[in-house]
């Protein structure tokens, strides 16, 4: 897979990206990770990419020119008629507050595709005119950060965990909270005894089918306790 990553602060992308399970991932090739300053693109000798809003107001709004040619410039275009795959198609998420909350189904969607462009939004966000050129509009959660870096960083990291190589033991994905609806069940490792809390003996017991049928129901309690919105669903 390929992930642009259009911002106006690329220097906080320096070693998030490329530590852990993603920057081995992106060594063995399996991600490509490229980070785009959407500065770069601005044809004002100071390098200004932002304005006053239209109407007034606080704040100020990125401007289109340079978003759009930073968008050009990693392959996107408005119309993609050409291609008869629509996961082959750049697929532009702009990272907003406003945007459909990102979940698991969304992710194992996203991780269909085979190029990916991040717009990170900032200030105010961006020109409205923009969003013509994009195809998903995603949050984080019911709140509001300094920018989109951090978000699509999230995107990227929960995306990337779905692609076939990047976690070595695969199965373990299929475990993990929220894949199958459930959260995760609870995991334990030496000693057996830890400041006088043991681990549970079915654990030690070396069946297979128990320790199976102990780790759905756990999941499965644990999900009743923390999370019962999920067993409605």
């Amino acid at each position: 897979m390929k992930i642009d990553i259009l911002t106006i602060f690329p220097q906080m992308f320096n070693g998030p990206l490329s530590e852990s399970l993603i920057g081995k991932a992106a060594n063995k090739g399996i991600l490509e990770i490229n980070v785009t300053d959407i500065r770069s693109f601005s044809k004002d000798k100071h390098k200004k990419v932002d304005d006053k809003p239209f109407g007034g107001g606080v704040g100020m709004v990125l401007k289109p020119e340079p978003v759009y040619d930073a968008l050009k410039s990693v392959g996107v275009k408005k119309k993609n008629k050409e291609y008869k795959n629509s996961f082959a198609k750049p697929l532009v998420i702009y990272m907003s507050p406003q945007g459909k909350t990102l979940n698991s189904d969304l992710v194992k969607n996203l991780a269909k595709y085979k190029h990916i462009v991040f717009l990170c939004g900032h200030y105010e966000g961006v020109d409205e005119r923009i969003m013509n050129f994009v195809d998903e509009e995603i949050s984080v959660g019911d709140y509001v950060l300094t920018g989109g870096e951090i978000p699509a960083m999230i995107v990227t990291d929960a995306v990337a965990r779905m692609i076939p190589g990047v976690v070595k033991e695969e199965d373990s994905v299929k475990n993990d909270s929220f894949y199958n609806g459930l959260l995760d069940y609870p995991h334990y490792t030496r000693p057996a005894v830890f400041k006088k809390f043991k681990v549970p003996e079915v654990l030690l017991s070396g069946d297979h089918k128990k320790i199976e049928n102990w780790r759905k129901n756990e999941a499965l309690k644990r999900t009743l306790q923390r999370r019962p919105d999920l067993i409605k669903k």
